[in-house]
């Protein structure tokens, strides 16, 4: 299986030159993998010490950071390599200040895993999440180096715990150790034999808890909310916004809205400016407005997302009506906000924890969005109540990097 296996990834990298003639996306993952080797021997000498992270995207970045900072705290002479599997997590993180050194993981074949692994030559690799790299991993383990899973997160659905998944399974036994979120995961990778695991919870909680404590201001939110109650509308796709549009244009003048879409192209930034009918100011437009007049704000740039969080009254966060879209609900979360979101979550453990514990509202259709927005805008007590939930179960749920941590310094 380990042969086929090799031989698909040969033909993947065949088959993705020739359609990043016509696909963007995969241009810059194609293109982004080009000069690799040669930006890490830039980069690192025969010398240097190094820590290797990898993350599948922007979502594994993000539930990574914690520990990165703390390994850089605690290694401050090793450099730390980041490598991105996909363009959107690259792409939108390659000039992040926690690394060294960030490029693109060449594409997993024997080869490659051994000029990486030699080139860049780590003490310590942390794989986030759920990327397993076989030839990588074998090419670590003859290495001997110490290899670790930090918030994994394994389900029964997996190639390992299928009869075709052996190569796989052996793949697995190259980590030194798995600090998984929850015990599923653990009892999953005990039914392979492996001891060498821990319950560390979800880093993300450490992230997020973290954003507490830096400076969140804009001040020129703060002009365009004018003490009026905000409803902030993050991560937007077109379905999201098709309902949210609808709600906006026949809303109190007291209520203001911000909607930050997922996509920034400027002919969907225009056509949902022309879908509104209150007055509406983009970011890029906003200077020399008077931000107090206008009812909608269109957050056309990137970046700033998680600060606007700290001035909500409500959160909607999109991508809740694609399968495996859903984004980032613990941002809002820890500004102790109450949340909604579209009904596709069941991929997400820590939003089916507040889906239940009723911090977050999940909305099927345009009765449903309307409904929860109209209670939780004319009822200051629920809007408290939902929103205490959601800072609660943040709170309780921080620490992973600490076990983390406490164990590579046992």
């Amino acid at each position: 299986m380990l042969f086929l296996y090799n031989f698909m990834v040969i033909l993947a990298s065949q088959l993705l030159k020739l359609w990043a003639f016509f696909i963007p996306k995969v241009k810059l993952f194609v293109d982004g993998r080009k000069n690799v080797f040669e930006i890490l021997r830039s980069k690192i000498n025969l010398q240097d010490k190094t820590i290797w992270f990898h993350a599948a995207s922007l979502g594994e970045y993000e539930q990574g950071l914690p520990v990165m900072e703390k390994i850089k705290e605690r290694f401050p002479s090793h450099k730390i390599v980041l490598t991105f599997f996909s363009p959107s997590g690259y792409e939108v993180r390659k000039k992040n200040t926690i690394a060294d050194v960030t490029v693109y993981l060449p594409l997993d074949t024997k080869t490659n895993a051994k000029e990486f692994v030699a080139t860049v030559h780590p003490e310590l690799v942390f794989f986030i999440k759920y990327e397993y790299w076989p030839n990588y991993l074998n090419e670590l383990k003859n290495a001997e180096i110490k290899t670790y899973l930090i918030s994994g997160i394994l389900r029964e659905n997996q190639a390992f715990f299928k009869w075709y998944g052996g190569f796989y399974r052996n793949a697995l036994k190259t980590f030194d150790y798995f600090f998984v979120q929850n015990e599923s995961s653990k009892k999953l990778l005990q039914s392979l034999g492996h001891q060498n695991v821990k319950i560390s919870g979800d880093t993300r909680f450490d992230r997020v808890v973290s954003i507490l404590q830096r400076d969140n201001s804009l001040h020129f939110i703060e002009d365009f909310k004018d003490k009026k109650k905000l409803v902030v509308i993050g991560s937007s796709w077109p379905k999201d916004e098709s309902l949210l549009v609808n709600f906006i244009n026949q809303a109190d003048e007291n209520v203001k809205f911000i909607i930050a879409p997922h996509i920034i192209k400027a002919e969907q930034i225009a056509e949902l400016k022309n879908a509104i009918t209150k007055k509406v100011v983009l970011f890029s437009e906003m200077e020399n407005e008077y931000l107090a007049t206008f009812q909608v704000f269109i957050i056309d740039t990137i970046g700033i997302l998680t600060k606007i969080y700290s001035y909500a009254d409500i959160a909607y966060v999109g991508g809740g009506f694609v399968k495996k879209g859903l984004h980032n609900i613990l941002e809002p979360a820890t500004f102790g906000i109450p949340i909604l979101i579209g009904p596709e979550f069941s991929n997400f453990a820590e939003v089916k924890a507040l889906v239940n514990l009723e911090g977050c509202i999940s909305i099927n259709n345009q009765a449903e969005l309307n409904n929860a927005l109209t209670n939780l805008l004319l009822n200051e007590d629920i809007r408290y109540e939902k929103g205490h939930i959601c800072e609660t179960f943040v709170q309780m749920n921080k620490g992973a990097t600490d076990i983390i941590l406490s164990y590579l310094e046992s």
